[in-house]
């Protein structure tokens, strides 16, 4: 009996810890400090020596806010939006004459509008308006809260209705990774209507998304993800395990093109499949890029992506 007790209390101990370890690995991930603030702040995961990897999974790693490095190489405007709670959002709006339509660009995790510079260059050639927004939290917009998507869904929809006052009714949506998961959470809570959609490298739910980071640094996700899960839902504000992009994706009725890279190690073939069946379209297109990871197909391989992307929006 005796024994009993003392390794129920062992357990006890080590499930607690094991939690203040995930809270504290939560909060992080989460929370962005002043660009510039750390050194390592664009050093990945795959890159890390093996006590970095340990380190920053028991105690997290301090992430520096993404800073903006490159500018667009035509004439653009700088414009802001304002969220609920009072965060003023960056985009570059690069209108050109007799458009098309406008595409909107959303980028994925720790990244800024600079980013997909030269996914904006390829719509306007096109004939495309372009706007490239900085989600909270990155880049020049306010903020240092990011919720892989769940939140940021209002700025996609800010960014919607920018353009629709702007008088445009042919609206696209492209979006990587968190900026896909974005889309798809933006699309049904605030009954967005684009043309057509382009999602690349989605993950289905956000336990998913935190065992690819797992992944990254060679650890087991489970139960470790579930735990960042509660934890960083919690300290955010909404309940992490119905943060569900793979289900938003029923809510998905225009034409979509998915794209993923065989070398994703952030996402996988099933997460991928996950969002692609429940898309609740028929017109619908994926695009397997052999050669690439979770990266920009406009840069690792463009000819296959353009002719993707045209065929699509044709």
């Amino acid at each position: 009996m005796k024994f009993l007790k003392r390794t129920l209390r062992i357990f006890l101990v080590l499930f607690l810890l094991l939690n203040v370890v995930a809270a504290f690995h939560a909060w992080k991930f989460t929370h962005f400090y002043a660009a510039g603030t750390f050194a390592n702040k664009h050093q990945q995961p795959e890159q890390m020596s093996v006590f970095e990897k340990a380190k920053m999974v028991l105690l997290g790693v301090r992430l520096s806010k993404s800073a903006i490095r490159h500018k667009p190489e035509v004439p653009y405007e700088t414009i802001h939006v304002q969220t609920s709670n009072g965060l003023e959002l960056e985009g570059w709006w690069m209108p050109r004459p007799n458009a098309k339509g406008t595409v909107i660009l959303f980028h994925g995790y720790n990244g800024g509008k600079d980013g997909p510079i030269p996914e904006a260059a390829y719509f306007r050639q096109l004939g495309y308006n372009t706007l490239l927004m900085d989600f909270r939290a990155h880049g020049n917009s306010q903020g240092d809260v990011c919720t892989i998507g769940y939140k940021e869904a209002e700025d996609v929809m800010l960014a919607y209705n920018f353009v629709q006052q702007k008088g445009e009714k042919h609206i696209v949506l492209w979006g990587v990774s968190m900026g896909a998961a974005a889309i798809l959470r933006a699309v049904p809570a605030y009954h967005l209507h684009p043309d057509k959609v382009i999602l690349e490298c989605p993950f289905a739910k956000l336990t998913d998304a935190v065992k690819g980071r797992m992944r990254a640094v060679n650890l087991p996700g489970t139960p470790l993800a579930e735990m960042l899960t509660f934890w960083g839902g919690v300290e955010n504000g909404f309940w992490g395990f119905s943060y569900n992009p793979a289900e938003y994706a029923q809510n998905i009725h225009m034409p979509a093109l998915v794209c993923w890279g065989t070398q994703d190690n952030r996402v996988t073939r099933q997460e991928t499949n996950s969002v692609y069946r429940q898309l609740g379209t028929r017109k619908k297109k994926l695009i397997i890029f052999e050669r690439s990871g979770h990266q920009s197909f406009c840069r690792n391989e463009g000819e296959k992506w353009k002719t993707a992307v045209k065929s699509f929006l044709q």
